[in-house]
């Protein structure tokens, strides 16, 4: 009533004024509501504020996409331009003498050969270590003859027009290359826009015109004796043009794409491209050749053999030449590289279109000004009249002082008509010529400027050609670039993201409360950042979360009922706090669903996506990650993709709530059923999974990156991101720095050089398609059954995972900019166990992808035989790793105790050899503990070893021994590796905790893991809290054990057993009343549940524990069922209203037959976990999600001030309805239907008063959201009967008998005994063999190495090495060394990526208007 008298009092002042006080009071209000409860506080994970874009990334992009644009122009500019010098500097007007000319020729055959060259070399590769396609030999004999025809045009116009022509002139001319292109563009009409025609109709227009002024402007110099310019001219400027129509036949392919024809052959030639393209290089390397050979030995006789020996004193001329030539080449390839970035960056126009397009005019303005600027250093030139200037050249040309290139190309610009006696207008028909050829392939290639690509787009899907033309690069780029391209998105759609869904799964084990928090803020992230409908972003896909509890049940004792864990019941605890922390309510709709495999709890999260919570009890199915993985991929891969293609097989069991009506009377499906439509429309191609742990916290940029991946590359089945350890303790420091090194080098070199071995399951995403492929989930669900299979199979599925998947043919990436945060263990005990497990699956995995390489290279592209190679050398390194160690630790030795090299190895390998007999001897426990002490006791050793190395290198006063060498270069590789991952760079302080911890790393923990690789058990998170506990009764007054003669006794006294003795005293009557479900939902006060049990699985079972309940309670029997929507009233101590029945917002008739029907198939289980659920009906909670459901429904701008009012009066009637209930009573049903009357008129009044009578459904949907209930639903009868099945085929709990046990264990042990006899073996004969070397003596043999001082002075002193460690050293940094270089070209893709996300980021910004229709 006080909100009612203030708002009348607002009434009476003037607007601005309302406004600002409703302000004031809005913000009193918002305080006094926290009142309303005394526990109104909640948790506010990190992570959980919306993201923004970061002005230093947005400063970081531009100035990124302006670096690369400026690169393209400069090496496209240096490119032309020494191109342009060469040409100039070898024609036959040049003043060089004939020796000069020919190898100035010779450079610019090289020019021409370099591209060709190196499209061979990677053709080549990839025909012999990627993949080989039989070719078809009538296509290739096409592509050939082409290839040959626009590498004759190419060298005829460079290496026998160009040079006759001045060096303007060789600039234009080559804008005529686009003709072909035009014509193909008008014959095909190629423009989306009719009039768009216009563009290459202008670009033959202007092509034909500037070859016309050419032809015109030659005439004019022969006719006005420019320079004693010959007749014979017109033969090369008809050449030229010849010349340039069969160099515009390189990019025939590019229009017949955009048209659709030719369609088979163009993509049955994407099938062997790489051999064309080997066959191809070869043919036009052999006519550039040809013709340089033909024309100028042959025609000319220019070519004198013995001028190529070249003498001292010609050391200028081969400066010159191969300057010019380094320069033209690698800035060609320079320029088509940042062309590509450009484009994959998003930058087309900025830093591609605009560059390119400028290519000619910088060089034209750069060539005039040097030539105005720089003519004054022309010594001895007259500088009066431009002829005078021109004429006086000629005698410069024997003069040193001369800066040759200055010169050759001033004297080429004076062989225009520049330079003419009589006119000198005519050199305005060059210019214009210029224009005309410049314009020309601009608007021949205008649809550059329109192309929308998706980020990281590859190569092949921007150009055409694989191979540039360095003779005309700027051209080349952009008559490459494909005018159409097929998966690209405009800003009229986002089609290909549209076609997207991703299935998060996440697996649970016995995950704490803070772990359950970092999967549940991530999973709400990713639907904020999707769903959103008033915010701009342009990654639009569907998804679905699904978390999937292992062990998740308990039997109560006393009761025997299966029950949810304490485990569940934290998860649940932690969604409630998590929906609050994000939309400040409670969960609007959930479902409670009964399953074969245990229970099912369903989430509509507030945007609309679906959460799906699967209980799995291990007595009904196989508990652990692995078969978590095979439940969660036959459901949504099989049975869910089964469904929405087959839907007129599924039968519903209600199929009245398939749909709702909207605000708007429209029909709609409800989310769960709306998610599987839209899988209909999309293939298994773009059906996404992304396996999560149950503590993995992510940001919903490293999903899409990892989408980005898996979008782009057809061939990837699976791509995970960067994992980042986290925790506190020594143990946490040594992983962060091994995960850190890890992704760094290892998992960079298998992305650049093959494909990753291991996707990890906390956070990985695969392809649907690729997980169904034969022998990958099929095989996947194998049971165990000998003992090498319980090691692969069980002990790091993932891995195995990712083996079938490369066995297959699928390729496994990495992307460092996706990053995600897991829990690492903290204790040694868990790292050890943890290790235990990875250590010898990972080593099987690996072994199984070597035995079947060939097999593996045959089927997978992105594996050769280098790189089958490459794995058996890391392979090889591990296995040597404790014999590594071993000589570390004896050099350690050498160096603190100054002992003898023989002795030092026999002391290091003590520990090791004792370390062995006490894991064969004693329990694992003591095996950790020792190996604790004795990692301790390694690390002083190592710390002192440490200090011991730089003090030897100070006392001999240089570094450049081996072992110096080896550490310096070593810190300075992880130290520009840690620069170059400047986000990561505080990793660098934990490498010294990793290197002192490498003996317990690297040798104790492989002599654990090997030992005990008979023990296949899980090794962490083994405990089970909510196991065997008794459920917690609350308001206990009494709880005694009793011993009366030989019969045990338990008394247990509750307040409700106490109010219910004393109502019987006092001859009151207690009614009961059953739980409804869907339309009414039982409300009963928490101490009374655990009183009144339904059993729905037997009658017999039922009918005794209904005698039971009898006994024990004179509450009433339980088989009698009360009327729907009575009242039940159970006594407190505070005489408050306890919990009721709700109606539910439908009211149709089977909804009422299903409310009858639910006891029927209640489970013990249910209950507990409905009646945590309607605590959010207790009218604290009901005020605040009133408050937050009108807010969400009315969002719109210029909906503010009737839904201020809303709140305001609304909030007022709740306090006025429930002014005699208390903040944390749950209330009746009844009153429930005078609040829900009481909210409806008040909001049509507001809505009347404020004539926004529109709204009223969307209000009305609001308040109802408010009141429902959580839901008790049934499984369809579909899919009950598929999980029947599944369950039935692959996940029912295995069973095994003693002797299978027995024999399993006996395997075990022998696999074991063969393991570490073979491992061990092979360290103990490495060591063996440096303990002789030492023993026979460094004298006898050894390497002598020369000691030089650090400023490369040599001591006169030798340093002496044995071979075998010379070798293993020298073999250990080139594979980092190896590495390294795989890290340098992964950080350039990956800073490309990450640029192209930021221009393409989600930007959080309110809208004006927004579809109503959201608001449900």
């Amino acid at each position: 009533m006080l909100i009612s008298f203030i708002l009348q009092q607002f009434k009476l002042t003037s607007y601005s004024k309302v406004e600002r006080q409703k302000k004031e009071f809005l913000y009193v209000f918002s305080c006094v509501c926290l009142s309303d409860t005394w526990d109104p506080f909640q948790l506010n994970p990190i992570g959980a504020e919306k993201e923004s874009k970061r002005t230093c990334f947005q400063l970081a992009q531009y100035l990124v996409a302006a670096i690369v644009g400026l690169a393209v122009l400069t090496s496209a500019v240096i490119s032309k331009g020494c191109l342009l010098v060469l040409s100039t500097m070898s024609s036959p007007a040049s003043m060089r003498s004939s020796k000069e000319k020919q190898f100035y020729m010779l450079m610019l055959v090289f020019c021409l050969v370099c591209p060709n060259f190196l499209v061979f070399l990677k053709s080549l590769w990839r025909c012999a270590f990627k993949s080989f396609v039989q070719p078809n030999m009538k296509t290739m004999s096409v592509i050939c003859v082409i290839e040959c025809l626009v590498s004759l045009g190419t060298s005829i116009l460079v290496l026998v027009v160009m040079p006759q022509f001045d060096v303007l002139t060789n600039l234009f001319i080559s804008g005529g290359v686009c003709i072909v292109s035009a014509v193909l563009q008008i014959a095909y009409r190629l423009q989306r826009e009719k009039w768009k025609i216009i563009f290459p109709i202008c670009s033959l227009i202007l092509t034909v015109a500037g070859y016309c002024l050419l032809g015109v402007d030659y005439y004019v110099r022969v006719t006005s004796f420019v320079d004693r310019q010959s007749s014979d001219c017109f033969i090369f400027v008809a050449i030229g043009i010849f010349s340039s129509l069969l160099v515009s036949l390189c990019w025939w392919e590019n229009p017949l794409q955009a048209t659709n024809r030719l369609k088979e052959t163009l993509s049955e030639l994407d099938g062997f491209r790489d051999f064309v393209f080997v066959i191809s290089s070869i043919l036009r390397i052999i006519v550039i050749g040809g013709v340089y050979l033909i024309y100028h030995v042959l025609i000319e006789k220019s070519i004198t053999w013995s001028d190529f020996n070249l003498q001292d004193d010609d050391w200028e001329l081969l400066q010159v030449g191969l300057v010019l030539f380094f320069l033209q080449a690698f800035c060609s390839a320079a320029c088509h590289w940042f062309g590509v970035v450009a484009c994959k960056i998003h930058a087309v126009r900025m830093s591609f279109a605009l560059p390119v397009c400028c290519t000619g005019p910088t060089v034209l303005l750069l060539g005039l000004i040097l030539f105005i600027t720089q003519a004054q250093e022309l010594n001895g030139a007259e500088h009066g009249t431009i002829t005078e200037f021109c004429e006086s050249l000629v005698y410069l040309s024997q003069k040193n002082t001369t800066p040759v290139v200055l010169l050759e190309i001033t004297r080429s610009i004076c062989r225009t008509s520049l330079n003419s006696y009589y006119l000198q207008w005519p050199f305005s028909m060059l210019a214009l010529e210029g224009v005309c050829m410049w314009s020309g392939f601009v608007t021949c290639t205008y649809y550059v400027w329109k192309t929308q690509v998706q980020r990281i787009e590859r190569t092949s899907q921007l150009f055409v050609r694989r191979l540039y033309e360095s003779a005309f690069i700027d051209l080349s780029l952009l008559l490459n670039t494909k005018m159409k391209l097929p998966r690209a998105r405009n800003q009229e759609s986002a089609d290909d993201m549209q076609k997207c869904v991703i299935y998060l799964c996440a697996t649970m084990w016995h995950e704490t409360y803070d772990e359950m928090l970092k999967i549940l803020t991530s999973m709400f992230r990713l639907d904020r950042y999707r769903g959103d409908p008033h915010q701009d972003h342009k990654d639009c896909f569907d998804f679905e979360c699904h978390i999937f509890v292992d062990d998740a049940f308990m039997t109560e004792k006393g009761t025997e009922k299966r029950l949810v864990n304490s485990y569940v019941d934290d998860l649940v605890k932690v969604v409630i706090e998590v929906y609050r922390v994000f939309t400040n309510k409670e969960p609007d709709d959930v479902s409670i669903i009964d399953t074969p495999y245990g229970g099912r709890l369903m989430f509509v999260l507030p945007e609309g996506n679906m959460l799906y919570f699967h209980l799995k009890d291990k007595n009904l199915i196989r508990n652990k990650k692995r078969w978590s993985q095979i439940m969660y991929l036959y459901y949504l891969l099989g049975w869910k993709g089964y469904i929405v293609k087959n839907p007129q097989k599924i039968r519903q069991n209600n199929p009245c709530r398939d749909s709702m009506v909207s605000f708007d009377g429209e029909i709609y499906l409800l989310p769960q059923y709306n998610s599987d439509d839209k899988r209909r429309l999309i293939s298994d191609d773009n059906t996404y999974i992304l396996a999560l742990d149950g503590d993995t916290d992510f940001q919903p940029k490293a999903v899409i990156l990892l989408v980005d991946r898996l979008r782009m590359y057809y061939n990837v089945g699976a791509a995970c991101g960067r994992i980042h350890p986290t925790g506190m303790g020594p143990m946490v420091w040594y992983q962060k720095f091994e995960y850190a090194v890890g992704h760094w080098l290892q998992k960079t070199a298998e992305h650049v050089f093959g494909s990753v071995l291991c996707s990890p399951g906390c956070f990985s995403l695969f392809r649907g398609s690729a997980l169904m492929d034969d022998h990958v989930l099929k095989r996947y669900t194998t049971t165990a059954t000998r003992a090498s299979e319980y090691v692969q199979y069980d002990q790091g599925e993932d891995r195995w995972l990712c083996t079938l998947l490369l066995q297959q043919g699928w390729r496994v990436e990495y992307n460092a900019a996706s990053d995600a945060y897991t829990n690492s263990p903290q204790e040694f005990k868990e790292f050890y166990n943890q290790r235990r497990r990875w250590g010898p699956s990972t080593l099987a995995n690996t072994l199984d992808l070597l035995h079947s390489g060939a097999e593996t290279v045959k089927r997978n592209s992105s594996i050769s035989k280098l790189y089958i190679f490459y794995q058996m050398f890391t392979v090889g390194s591990s296995i040597l790793g404790p014999a590594s160690v071993t000589l570390m630790i004896a050099g350690a030795f050498q160096f603190v105790f100054k002992i003898a090299g023989t002795l030092s190895i026999i002391i290091a390998s003590i520990p090791p050899v004792f370390y062995i007999i006490i894991c064969f001897v004693v329990k694992s426990n003591t095996q950790i503990t020792i190996a604790a002490i004795m990692s301790i006791l390694y690390a002083f050793l190592m710390t002192a070893s440490l200090f011991s190395i730089i003090g030897d290198m100070v006392i001999q006063e240089t570094f450049l021994t081996p072992t110096g060498l080896f550490l310096v270069s070593m810190a300075i590789m992880y130290m520009v590796t840690a620069i170059l991952h400047p986000e990561e760079f505080g990793m660098i302080i934990y490498g010294l905790m990793y290197f002192i911890c490498i003996p317990s790393g690297y040798l104790l923990l492989t002599i654990y893991s090997l030992v005990n690789m008979n023990n296949v058990s899980w090794g962490t998170r083994e405990s089970n809290k909510g196991e065997g506990e008794v459920k917690k009764n609350q308001n206990i007054l009494c709880d005694r054990n009793c011993k009366l003669c030989c019969w045990d006794m338990k008394l247990q006294i509750t307040q409700e057993t106490e109010n219910l003795m004393i109502r019987q005293i006092t001859g009151q009557t207690v009614q009961q009343d059953l739980p409804i479900p869907i339309t009414a939902q039982d409300i009963t006060q928490e101490g009374a549940a655990a009183n009144m049990e339904l059993q729905a699985k037997d009658n017999a079972i039922k009918e005794t524990l209904n005698e039971d309940t009898d006994k024990k309670s004179p509450t009433g029997d339980p088989k009698v069922k009360s009327a729907k929507g009575k009242d039940v009233a159970s006594g407190s101590s505070n005489d408050s209203v306890e919990k009721l029945s709700i109606n539910s917002y439908s009211s149709d008739e089977d909804d009422k037959d299903s409310d009858e029907d639910e006891i029927n198939f209640m489970t013990d289980w249910v209950k507990p976990v409905k009646e945590e659920f309607l605590k959010k009906l207790t009218y604290a909670n009901l005020k605040r999600n009133l408050q937050a459901q009108i807010r969400y429904a009315l969002r719109n701008i210029n909906e503010d001030d009737v839904r201020d009012d809303l709140v305001l009066m609304l909030t007022d009637t709740i306090s006025r309805e429930l002014s005699d209930v208390g903040p944390e009573d749950i209330l009746l049903d009844s009153k429930l239907e005078e609040l829900r009357y009481a909210l409806t008129k008040q909001a049509r009044h507001t809505l009347k008063t404020n004539q926004m009578v529109k709204l009223q459904k969307r209000v009305e949907v609001a308040i109802d959201k408010t009141l429902r209930a959580p839901q008790v639903q049934k499984l369809d009868e579909g899919e009950q009967d598929f999980w029947e099945k599944l369950l039935e085929r692959y996940l029912s709990p295995i069973v095994e008998s003693a002797a299978h046990k027995e024999e399993v264990t006996r395997e075990l042990k022998s696999l074991r005994n063969k393991a570490v006899f073979l491992y061990f073996i092979i360290n103990i004969l490495w060591v063996v063999a440096t303990f002789f070397l030492q023993a026979i003596g460094s004298d006898v043999i050894s390497i002598k190495i020369p000691k030089y001082y650090p400023n490369g002075t040599e001591s006169g002193e030798t340093l002496k090495v044995e071979p075998l460690s010379l070798m293993f050293l020298f073999s250990f940094a080139i594979l980092l060394l190896v590495q390294f270089l795989a890290m340098l070209y992964h950080r350039i893709y990956t800073l490309i990526h990450v640029v192209s996300y930021r221009s393409t980021e989600k930007d959080y910004k309110e809208k004006e208007e927004a579809n109503p229709l959201h608001a449900l």
